[in-house]
């Protein structure tokens, strides 16, 4: 979706943000226990985009501060430490972390049932777990990338749904989007669900290249490619917010 960001607002008891939207027919509210957007047609007043805002404002703390009592409950799906036997998230399980000291300069990463990290053997202990945290989240990325590319060779012929380009973003609360031209962008961090739901954002976004909306005929274009969707779509819903913690 095509925004133009309108600067954050401040008057009220938190500060929000207007998105002016060419698809949006209504105005509506985006919450996320660290900010709000507003987004709103551009025939909208600010004037009466504030009035609305300011008539919502005892639903935006309560939906704040529950978004933020939801969020401290969240256990993180990342080790305390990147150390030998650790175990690492990938994929909705966990994989046990080995590390072989190597006479090289960089960390190297590869999966086989399990992590293998080759570190060079003159690297400081002090210093091994930000190092392969590191390493682990490029690997991780590119690996989603590689993920992505595949769910978009499998189900983009069928109905012509091209994008132009694709690519793999970190984001705090959003899990995709289908811009106007077609650029499609997913989280990375969709390699830590269970592929089938990482394959439910692929299509998810690749069917906005045809509805623009979430219309029966879009949801119906979505079921034609995962007719399990709404399953998918539930899972994400309850463990999104572990994902989202990233590493």
């Amino acid at each position: 979706m095509l925004f133009n960001r309108v600067p954050v607002i401040n008057t009220l008891p938190f500060p929000y943000q207007i998105l002016r939207s060419k698809r949006a027919r209504l105005v509506r509210l985006r919450v996320t226990s660290q900010q709000v957007e507003v987004i709103a047609p551009h025939g909208v007043s600010e004037q009466s985009i504030h009035r609305f805002v300011s008539e919502k404002q005892d639903w935006v703390l309560s939906t704040q501060e529950r978004l933020k009592n939801r969020r401290e409950n969240l256990r993180s799906l990342a080790p305390a430490t990147y150390t030998h036997g650790a175990l690492l998230p990938y994929r909705d399980r966990s994989y046990p972390l080995v590390i072989v000291p190597v006479k090289r300069k960089k960390i190297t990463l590869e999966f086989t049932g399990h992590f293998i990290a080759s570190v060079p053997h003159t690297l400081l202990e002090a210093d091994l777990h930000e190092a392969i945290r590191s390493a682990f989240t490029r690997w991780l990325k590119l690996e989603a990338k590689r993920m992505v590319e595949q769910c978009v060779d499998k189900h983009a012929a069928r109905y012509g749904l091209y994008p132009r380009s694709i690519k793999i973003k970190t984001q705090k609360s959003r899990w995709g989007s289908c811009g106007v031209y077609n650029d499609i962008n997913l989280n990375w961090l969709l390699i830590l669900a269970p592929p089938e739901v990482l394959e439910y954002v692929v299509v998810h976004e690749l069917c906005h290249i045809k509805h623009r909306n979430h219309s029966s005929q879009f949801w119906e274009l979505v079921a034609e490619h995962m007719p399990e969707y709404k399953t998918l779509r539930q899972w994400l819903k309850i463990n999104g917010g572990h994902l989202l913690m990233g590493l």
